[in-house]
């Protein structure tokens, strides 16, 4: 449940991913009065506040449970730490973050709803609707496969927090670096202690995926200093500091030297063991089912991601009939380009390769920052609210995802891309649309930029800023972005595609006990992708539950709401403005933007 509570917390604005950190302590609360826990406190602290400030207040005492969000987000100026370290993911600090969430609810019950405003009844339902979601995952505590072996682990979203997000512009923040570098073996203990209670409990993440997580953390464990990301990016970073003698240089990087020594790699080394003695024990087959609680903890997963009640049968239904919708417009490309009806998709995606023609490694920076320089310049097709953050491309060994500004405007929201290799052209539009222009990038910084209350802006559900993303991908080739270019639009279509065999596949692992080699083959033939790439979507579904779902059903949700307003509002219907809409709202739950999209079509229908 530490993947769970890092979801909940407070937005990371890190998408086609999991997220970063936990809760930890408010480090800048005085401690509670003897036999007073920080829940029971909090709930004096709230009582009879007006909603606004109980709005404030409760979502602070929400933040602070994790600094390395604050940190994350640039929010020390809002939420100022008063002391330096990593978050607590010990299972007391985790249990009590539960019980402060259910504080919170209850006092938002004691305000009366019916006498709000319809537009400050929709925040109110927003944060009803995100705490009862954490308070539902708390039957299933031990659940969440927190040292997977992706970035959903949370030894990958340590390492991201160090190299790519902690504060390195002063002496003051590479001295906090060191001394945040000093408690990773101690965050890494209590992710052990998890473990060892999760197995207690009957959960240990599949033998298949625990080995895969086992092996990568050697990179580190069995690392130098000198190669170890955590200090490299360190020593890399002190360069820039102005002011910094070189005997203060030295100094500091003698002091992450021996913190990488001392906590650092001795902390993979831990994990690593704990994982290595959980595989004898580990179960072979793949899927939540497997376990005690299974069935119920995903539907609960199901309804986390995709804020939906839709049913895990519903769902592998809706991947089969999207995928049939797909595979047929993908025919008729192919017809065009006079590709065999006979081939495989395999065998034609092969083909589309070749002839859409290859980015060399060198190159590959460039063209993702000319694809979005050129949807940008086509943003006023569909869009009068563009966001004030930049966007840019960031270089990483797989890419692939999103992370977005922080609140204080001192970064700008970075698409993250594969740039080691040469990329086949015809899957770098869509990419790029979905995380970068007009997707998460869009979506995310103007929902930061927009005013009301903090949770407005931080909290992130799955469904929507996934719907988005993968909305946008769609909305290109309604504008004719992709004309002209037919290997583009196949790329286009196979991520659609992908997100619709995920709704399949998904399913058929958590809920109808398919093997991992079931769930390789149908990517495969579903998809036309290589082995080695369908087993590392297997692989991913397979340790987080639920969460691949999202895109499809949050784009079908988003669609059919346009649609509901295109036909009941005819030729008033303004797509300019139905994005606005929709994009101001921030990303909340799929039900409530329908009723975002129905008042807005009333008040149209009302006021012409």
């Amino acid at each position: 449940m530490l993947r769970h509570l890092a979801c909940v917390l407070v937005a990371l604005c890190v998408c086609s991913c999991g997220g970063s950190g936990s809760s930890a302590p408010p480090t800048t609360a005085p401690p509670p009065p003897a036999g007073l826990t920080d829940s029971q406190l909090l709930a004096q602290d709230l009582q009879g506040l007006p909603l606004t400030d109980f709005y404030s207040d409760s979502f602070a005492a929400i933040t602070y449970r994790s600094p390395e969000n604050i940190i994350w987000n640039a929010l020390t100026s809002v939420y100022p730490l008063g002391d330096v370290g990593l978050d607590n993911l010990s299972d007391q600090y985790q249990r009590e973050t539960f019980a402060i969430f259910q504080v919170i609810l209850d006092g938002l019950h004691s305000y009366d709803r019916s006498a709000l405003s319809s537009a400050d009844q929709l925040t109110y339902d927003f944060y009803e609707w995100y705490l009862q979601d954490a308070i539902d995952g708390l039957d299933f505590f031990y659940y969440d496969f927190v040292a997977t072996y992706n970035f959903f682990g949370v030894q990958s979203q340590t390492e991201r927090f160090f190299t790519d997000i902690h504060p390195m512009a002063t002496r003051q923040d590479a001295e906090d670096y060191v001394t945040r570098l000093n408690d990773v073996l101690q965050k890494f203990r209590s992710v052990v202690d998890y473990l060892s209670n999760a197995s207690a409990s009957g959960v240990i993440e599949p033998r298949l995926t625990l080995d895969v997580a086992s092996f990568y953390l050697g990179d580190i464990a069995d690392g130098s200093v000198a190669t170890n990301p955590y200090y490299t990016a360190f020593v890399a970073k002190l360069d820039a500091i102005p002011g910094l003698t070189q005997t203060q240089r030295t100094s500091l990087a003698d002091s992450a030297r021996a913190a990488v020594t001392g906590s650092v790699i001795p902390a993979y080394q831990e994990l690593r063991q704990r994982l290595s003695s959980l595989s004898a024990s580990a179960p072979a087959s793949i899927g939540v089912g497997q376990y005690p609680l299974g069935r119920e903890y995903y539907n609960y997963k199901l309804r986390h991601h995709t804020t939906t009640d839709l049913s895990a049968a519903e769902i592998h239904q809706l991947g089969i009939d999207e995928l049939a919708r797909v595979h047929a417009e993908m025919r008729v490309i192919f017809d065009q380009l006079g590709y065999p009806q006979n081939e495989t998709l395999q065998q034609l995606f092969a083909r589309v390769t070749v002839d859409g023609g290859t980015i060399p490694a060198a190159n590959v920076k460039a063209t993702y920052e000319a694809i979005i320089d050129a949807a940008e310049q086509e943003l006023d097709q569909a869009f009068d609210i563009f966001p004030a953050a930049d966007v840019i491309v960031a270089e990483d060994p797989s890419g692939g995802f999103y992370i977005g500004p922080s609140f204080d405007g001192t970064r700008p929201g970075a698409f993250y891309a594969g740039t080691q290799s040469a990329q086949p052209w015809f899957l770098m539009p869509s990419l790029t649309y979905h995380e970068a222009v007009p997707g998460h990038h869009t979506q995310i910084a103007l929902a930061m930029e927009q005013q009301g209350e903090a949770f407005r802006r931080a909290v992130r559900f799955t469904s929507f800023a996934e719907g988005w993303a993968l909305y946008a991908e769609r909305l290109a080739f309604e504008l004719g972005w992709y004309d002209g270019d037919p290997y583009g639009n196949l790329g286009r279509l196979q991520y659609e595609a992908l997100r619709a065999a995920r709704l399949v596949i998904d399913t058929g692992i958590h809920s109808l006990g398919w093997s991992f080699e079931e769930a390789v083959q149908f990517n495969m033939e579903a998809l036309g992708t290589s082995r080695g790439a369908s087993e590392g979507a297997a692989g991913r579904y397979s340790v987080v539950p639920g969460q691949a779902t999202a895109y499809m059903v949050g784009m079908l949700h988003i669609l059919e709401a346009r649609q509901r307003a295109m036909d009941q509002l005819g030729a008033a219907f303004d797509l300019r403005e139905f994005h606005r809409v929709v994009l101001t709202s921030g990303g909340i739950p799929l039900a409530l933007l329908d009723n975002v999209v129905d008042s807005y079509i009333a008040d149209k229908l009302a006021n012409p």
